[in-house]
């Protein structure tokens, strides 16, 4: 087998991308200039290079297995991967297994000639014990996939006054679903994100890793590697294009008036643009390295995250921080307000999540229970000031070691913690009235729990890993998001 050194590059780069890694693919595609080759990306299936690697672990395999004479003798112990590289462990497994066919031709010779009856009792699986109960299975009837995407999709979000779903992908295309319509199949537009190239447009061939509606659902806001901010009408023209970050942009966010876009990029700023103009308001260059997340805390004031391991809370017209908080010992991976602006949450890489108050520097609460990296984190759309005032106000926290917590903020505890996940966990959604919340995994499930139990009450298994949930206005609809190139809707009506 011959293969070039893009080829590989592109395979691991690609990998990166689907296993959720973007900081960490972004740097390995500039420094092994995936840019400057000439491959196709749209052309490569998902999970390329988890699918050669298996092939070679099953030829390694089968090798084993097949003794000098052609016969073949079953595993017993499936190799790993890391034993499969160790020729010397291979060649003890051949041995061994060579031995053990021996000893079956002689216990056959001993049968002489008579049949012999076996009875095999069935192994079972780690993910045999991880069954769910089928009366939680959301039926395959009450979900609509979603086919168009060319490569893995982020990102998904609806609007927040109709049942038009929108997604970014790997393909350099974002979409919008109209599913409001249920009767037939669901109708689609395409918003091609291109890039003026010897003065024609041509495709940017970049992720879009970010979108987001305005509040009246009248605009969609999209974020791309290629570095632009666009701005889309519900018809799938584009209203305008926003350049001023040098190289991706992560994270973008419509404040609540709908007058201002705030964007995060790896060129360690955030600027807040004027919608109407599309012109950059202000850029704010406080971070020391790539920005990953960015929200408002109001219509002018925001916060933002960064692999520098800082939190800044800045305020259009103000030239400096007007507050910074620091903490983590790792990337800060996302940044979310209560719903009063209040309080600020922060998770990161360093497996912890902190709440953080205006009136003091350091941390409100240190909330440490994750064992591996904390991906996300959602509050409630509960408690004062929100649709939901009599309900308590919750923080769901989604993390790389497969589980899901529920926090009490004001008591800095651990309510419930959901552990039906076997693979990371990229997405969580609270339901318009909090009272249940979704999440998706890499395991290819969606789960939908209650918050008050703590019981996992709807399940549904899609084709790809899911990198984002998310539900409808009216609480009856959860769109999904998948790295086979996968969009799916659940109806939860009469569930």
């Amino acid at each position: 087998m011959a293969f070039s050194s893009d080829e590989l590059n592109f395979l691991v780069y690609r990998y990166l991308q689907e296993s959720g890694f973007q900081h960490s693919a972004y740097t390995f595609g500039i420094e092994s200039h995936i840019s400057q080759s000439n491959i196709n990306g749209a052309l490569v299936p998902p999970a390329a290079l988890i699918s050669i690697i298996q092939k070679g672990l099953h030829y390694t395999e089968a090798e084993i297995c097949v003794g000098e004479d052609g016969s073949e003798q079953r595993l017993t112990e499936s190799l790993s991967l890391i034993d499969a590289v160790m020729p010397e462990i291979v060649a003890s497994r051949q041995s061994q297994n060579q031995q053990k066919q021996s000893v079956v031709k002689n216990d056959a010779q001993e049968t002489n000639g008579e049949e012999g009856t076996a009875t095999v009792t069935p192994a079972v699986t780690s993910t045999e014990t991880m069954e769910l109960d089928s009366s939680i299975e959301i039926p395959a009837e009450k979900s609509t996939i979603l086919k168009g995407h060319e490569s893995e999709v982020f990102i998904c979000a609806w609007n927040p006054t109709t049942d038009l779903l929108a997604s970014g992908s790997g393909d350099s295309t974002a979409r919008i679903w109209d599913m409001a319509d249920s009767s037939g199949a669901p109708s689609q537009l395409i918003l091609r994100h291109c890039i003026q190239k010897g003065g024609t447009e041509v495709p940017s061939n970049k992720d879009v890793t970010s979108l987001d509606w305005n509040c009246d659902g009248t605009l969609l806001a999209t974020g791309s590697y290629d570095g632009y901010a666009r701005i889309w009408m519900t018809d799938g023209r584009i209203s305008s294009t926003l350049g001023q970050h040098k190289g991706p942009i992560f994270a973008l966010k419509w404040n609540k008036r709908g007058n201002y876009i705030l964007s995060a990029g790896v060129d360690k700023t955030t600027i807040i643009w004027d919608a109407a103009s599309g012109q950059c308001n202000q850029q704010f260059a406080f971070h020391t390295a790539p920005a990953l997340d960015v929200d408002w805390q109001s219509n002018s004031s925001f916060a933002s995250c960064s692999t520098d391991q800082c939190i800044h809370v800045c305020r259009l017209g103000v030239d400096r921080p007007v507050k910074s908080f620091q903490g983590h010992t790792n990337e800060v991976n996302a940044i979310k307000w209560d719903p009063q602006g209040n309080l600020l949450a922060s998770c990161s890489d360093d497996m912890t999540l902190k709440i953080w108050s205006m009136k003091q520097d350091t941390c409100v609460h240190d909330l440490q229970a994750h064992n591996k990296e904390i991906y996300t984190i959602k509050w409630s759309p509960t408690g004062p000031g929100t649709a939901n005032p009599n309900m308590n106000l919750i923080l769901a926290s989604a993390s790389f070691d497969s589980t899901v917590r529920l926090w009490d903020v004001e008591r800095g505890a651990c309510i419930h913690t959901l552990t039906k996940h076997t693979e990371p966990v990229y997405s969580v959604a609270f339901s318009p009235d909090g009272k249940f919340l979704a999440s998706g995994s890499f395991d290819k499930c969606v789960h939908i729990w209650s918050t008050q139990s703590g019981q996992l009450v709807h399940s549904y298994k899609g084709t790809g890993g899911i990198f984002e949930v998310c539900w409808n206005s009216r609480g009856d609809k959860v769109g999904a998001s998948a790295s086979d190139g996968s969009v799916f809707v659940l109806d939860l009506r009469k569930l």
